[in-house]
C-alpha cells in the first residue's frame, strides 16, 4: 500500500507437459509477474462505489497487529542496554517504537508512563512520569532533567528519565509501565498526540514536533480531544465528526508496555569519612602504642642492669 494505491502482486506460472506417448515438448516454461493497482481515492457524485475487492476494514483482523516496544538504551542510543543496575544521578535512556513493516507509515507517541515498585501496574506507591497524552510531567520538578530527546524516525521516540527511588521502599526496584500509541503519519500532532517537555530556562512547555500550542494543556491537564476539536473548528460538525472518527481509529492502536525491573544500587559508603575516622583512630592509638613501647624498653633496661650486677657480684666472689 502506498499513498495512492493498494497493490496486489502475484505470479502466473506455466509449465508445458508432453503429449501422450511423446518424450518431447514444443513450448517453454514461463512465469509472469502480475500487479493490480486499485486507487485508494475517488470522487463520488451520486451512488456509492461498489468495490470489486474486499475493503481494508473487513480484512484488518487478519493482518498482523502493530508491534510496540519499550527499550532501555545505552547513553549514545546506539544499542539496547544490557545492565539493569543504576545509581541515583544516572538517567534512564528509553526508546518507544512501533514496527510498521506491514502498515502505512505511523508515528508513535507515549500517552502516559507510571512508575511502581512491583510488576503489578496497579500496585502502590505510584508515580506518574508522563501524563495527559504525552506531557512529561516529571520534567517540571526542580531536581529533574527528564526530557523528550528526539524522534530519529516517525516510529521511534527517545526520552530521558532521571533515576529515582521511592521513599520508604523496602528495596531499590522500579518498574515503568507506559501506554504507547501509534497514529497515521498523515495525522498532525495535536493535544492528544504529542511529546512535550518542560523547559525550566524558558518556563514553558515545548514539543518535539508540531505547533507550540499543543502543549498548552499540560499545566491544566485538560487535553480532551472533543473539547479541542470543538474549540478549533466551531460550527463545522462534519469536520468535527471526521476528526473524532480519525482519533477513534488511531486510539485503537494502543498497547501498554513494561520496562523493568530497574535496580537502584544502594549508595556507596562515604570513603572520605572513613578516611577521617581511620586517621582519628590512628591518632588515638599512637600514644598508647608509644607508651607500650616505652614500657617494654624500660623492662628490658632494668633486666639488663640486674643481669650485669649479678654477673659483677659473681666475678668479685670468684676473685676472693
Amino acid at each position: 500500500m502506498d499513498a495512492n494505491y493498494v497493490i496486489y502482486s502475484t505470479s502466473l506460472s506455466y509449465k508445458p507437459s508432453a503429449s501422450r506417448n511423446s518424450p518431447i515438448v514444443r513450448t517453454n516454461s514461463a512465469t509472469v509477474s502480475i500487479q493490480c493497482y486499485y486507487p485508494r481515492h475517488g470522487n463520488v457524485s451520486s451512488d456509492a462505489i461498489k468495490p470489486t475487492w474486499l475493503p481494508f476494514s473487513s480484512t484488518v483482523s487478519s493482518e498482523e497487529k502493530l508491534s510496540f516496544s519499550l527499550r532501555l538504551m545505552t547513553e549514545d542510543w546506539s544499542q539496547t542496554r544490557d545492565s539493569i543496575f543504576f545509581s541515583l544521578g544516572d538517567s534512564f535512556h528509553i526508546e518507544a517504537s512501533v514496527d510498521v513493516q506491514n502498515h502505512l507509515p505511523m508515528r508513535v507517541s507515549v500517552d502516559s508512563c507510571r512508575a511502581v515498585t512491583s510488576d503489578d501496574p496497579n500496585s502502590t506507591p505510584q508515580y506518574d512520569l508522563i501524563a495527559y497524552n504525552g506531557c512529561l510531567v516529571d520534567s517540571k520538578l526542580e531536581d529533574s532533567a527528564s526530557t523528550f530527546v528526539s524522534r530519529p524516525q516517525p516510529n521511534r521516540l527517545q526520552f530521558l528519565i532521571d533515576s529515582f527511588q521511592f521513599i520508604g521502599a523496602l528495596d531499590y526496584t522500579v518498574y515503568i509501565f507506559c501506554t504507547l500509541k501509534a497514529v497515521p503519519l498523515t495525522q498532525a500532532p495535536d493535544p492528544t498526540n504529542k511529546a512535550c517537555s518542560f523547559s525550566k530556562s524558558s518556563n514553558t512547555w515545548s514539543a518535539v514536533e508540531g505547533a507550540a500550542n499543543i502543549c498548552s494543556c499540560c499545566d491544566s491537564g485538560n487535553c480532551d480531544v472533543t473539547s479541542q476539536a470543538r474549540r478549533l473548528r466551531p460550527g463545522s460538525r462534519r469536520q468535527w465528526k471526521r476528526d473524532n472518527e480519525a482519533v477513534e481509529q488511531s486510539e485503537q492502536e494502543v498497547q501498554v508496555k513494561a520496562l523493568g525491573p530497574l535496580i537502584l544500587m544502594a549508595p556507596p559508603q562515604n570513603t572520605e569519612a572513613l578516611a577521617v575516622q581511620t586517621d582519628s583512630r590512628e591518632q588515638e592509638v599512637k600514644p598508647w602504642m608509644a607508651a607500650a613501647v616505652g614500657s617494654l624498653w624500660l623492662v628490658v633496661a632494668i633486666a639488663a642492669v640486674l643481669t650485669w650486677k649479678l654477673r659483677a657480684k659473681s666475678h668479685v666472689t670468684n676473685l676472693q
